[in-house]
């Protein structure tokens, strides 16, 4: 039997540098620590202004530096919401400050307070690692525990976590990330009760439930963000094989389109006269720049490019089974297909996607 050789020394020097967490970047850990040099230091600034230079108040406390952790390495965790943070900090230390009144004997009275604090995180809905600190903290006692009492639980912890995620949530307007972070449940694009046509089949959230009771673990995902990554996995499983179509292989080429400076009418004229759903909307370059339907003419406008919409834009070399998503999301009747440089090359409708997933049904039936 061959044994596995151990991994070298300078293999194992890389590692180090290989994302711990699964979809982090190296652009998400600068982004985190660019966050956090601004958004802590800034904190800090901000309540020396509010509170003044009291020298036995601390103008920032030492949950606050995991807190920026989370809140910017990983602003999707259900641990790094708003609520999370004001509410976990903050109630943490108040309790901290309970126990401290109550248990004499310091490492007693340090059990007691994380262990409570918890407790109260997980029944309140805030749950935040960094409240475990903020609790330990009050806890112990210091000079500003002592001079503040209750209100240390308030000012500066309550402060500091209100002020860094303020900070947080403006920072992130700008770090193409999610914050605060809302799941986006399936949601029928009909207004109707029904899931949306792609979560009618395969899995189910009883399936999801099952399995993470089997697992036995609690995982750092909300359940929503869980099942969209399932549903992606499951695409890019099916679209490795190889015998897939390609888009080019599918798509239609002789294509009915409008340019953007057409009237409405035509565009209408054209939709009802070769009954179709969607048209390709182009420049003099033929390069895409969105889609009209008939639910885009019922709006105002005098032009095609006043009401069009964005286009769903595939290339002609990915296979045909990327577009299951956009093609069952309720919204979209069809996939424009174009080229590297934008240029308009093919359209991929429902139907046409609908017949090669036939084609093996086909054959089975034959």
């Amino acid at each position: 039997m061959s044994s596995v050789p151990p991994p070298s020394p300078k293999r194992s020097r890389f590692r180090l540098f290989v994302p711990i967490l699964a979809g982090a970047t190296w652009r998400d850990r600068l982004v985190a620590c660019v966050g956090a040099l601004v958004c802590v230091g800034a904190t800090g600034l901000i309540c020396s202004l509010l509170l003044g230079n009291d020298p036995h108040l601390p103008l920032l406390v030492a949950p606050v530096g995991a807190s920026a952790l989370l809140l910017f390495a990983i602003p999707s965790s259900p641990l790094a919401q708003p609520w999370s943070i004001v509410g976990g900090n903050t109630v943490s230390a108040l309790i901290g400050l309970l126990v401290s009144r109550y248990v004499p004997e310091p490492a007693v009275a340090a059990g007691c307070a994380v262990a409570l604090a918890i407790a109260a995180m997980s029944l309140l809905r805030c749950l935040h690692p960094p409240g475990g600190a903020a609790a330990l903290t009050a806890a112990l006692g210091g000079p500003a525990v002592a001079t503040y009492g209750l209100g240390f639980a308030f000012i500066p912890v309550g402060l500091n976590a209100l002020v860094l995620t303020l900070l947080g949530i403006a920072f992130h307007r700008f770090s193409s990330h999610s914050y605060p972070h809302r799941a986006q449940a399936p949601a029928n694009a009909h207004g109707t009760k029904d899931p949306p046509s792609a979560q009618r089949a395969g899995f189910t959230e009883a399936d999801i439930d099952a399995a993470l009771n089997d697992v036995g673990e609690a995982f750092d995902i909300d359940r929503e963000d869980l099942d969209r990554l399932l549903r992606r996995v499951e695409l890019h499983a099916l679209a490795r094989k190889r015998d897939l179509p390609r888009c080019a292989d599918i798509m239609s080429r002789d294509l009915i389109r409008v340019d953007q400076h057409d009237g409405i009418e035509t565009a209408r004229r054209l939709l009802l006269d070769h009954a179709v759903r969607a048209l390709p909307v182009t420049d003099r370059e033929n390069r895409v720049l969105g889609t009209v339907g008939l639910r885009e003419l019922a709006q105002p406008g005098l032009r095609v490019r006043d009401v069009m919409s964005p286009a769903v834009i595939a290339r002609p070399e990915e296979p045909a089974v990327n577009l299951i998503a956009a093609l069952t999301d309720g919204r979209h009747h069809a996939v424009i297909v174009a080229d590297a440089d934008e240029r308009l090359v093919g359209l991929v409708s429902q139907s046409d996607l609908l017949a090669v997933l036939l084609r093996p049904l086909r054959r089975e039936a034959a």
